[in-house]
C-alpha cells in the first residue's frame, strides 16, 4: 500500500494548507491519554516522510512532552501534526487529508491505556506504551 504522491490538505479555516508525502495508506490509532485529551477521542494519523505548511504563521506549536510536539491552527483549533523532536516524524491527523483516499487502520498504539467506553472493528497490531518505547530504544 505505498503512496507515490504527495497528499494534500487544509484546517477548517483555510488559513493552513500542507502538502506531505505519506509513508503508505497506514493509519494508527494512539490511546495515550495526551492525544485523547488533545483530540476528545484517539489520535488517528499517518505517518509522513515529509511535511510542507503554507500560512506557517497561522500554526501554534505545543512542546506536549520531552521528545514530541503538536502543531495546531492558532484561528480555528485543527490539529496538523504530531512530531518528534529528533528523528524527523511527522504523523499527520487523516481527517486533515482532503478527499476520500483507501486508507487503512493497521495499528493501535497505547492500547493498555484505551478506556473500554470505545472499541475498533478492526484486527489492528496492539501495542503497549511499554512496547513502543521499546521499539524506539527509549
Amino acid at each position: 500500500m505505498d503512496i507515490e504522491m504527495n497528499q494534500g490538505g487544509t484546517c477548517l479555516c483555510g488559513n493552513v494548507s500542507l502538502s506531505a508525502k505519506p509513508k503508505s495508506r497506514h493509519v494508527g490509532a494512539c490511546h495515550c491519554a495526551m492525544c485523547r485529551k488533545w483530540g476528545g477521542g484517539p489520535l488517528l494519523v499517518v505517518d509522513c516522510e515529509a511535511l510542507t505548511i503554507e500560512g506557517d504563521e497561522h500554526v501554534g506549536v505545543y512542546s506536549s512532552s520531552d521528545w514530541a510536539e503538536r502543531g495546531f491552527c492558532k484561528a480555528c483549533g485543527t490539529h496538523l501534526f504530531y512530531r518528534l523532536k529528533e528523528g524527523g516524524l511527522y504523523a499527520v491527523p487523516v481527517g486533515v487529508f482532503d478527499g476520500d483516499n483507501d486508507w487503512e487502520l493497521v495499528q493501535q498504539v497505547f492500547i493498555d491505556s484505551k478506556p473500554d467506553y470505545y472499541s475498533f472493528a478492526q484486527q489492528t497490531r496492539n501495542l503497549t506504551g511499554e512496547e513502543l518505547f521499546a521499539q524506539f530504544g527509549a
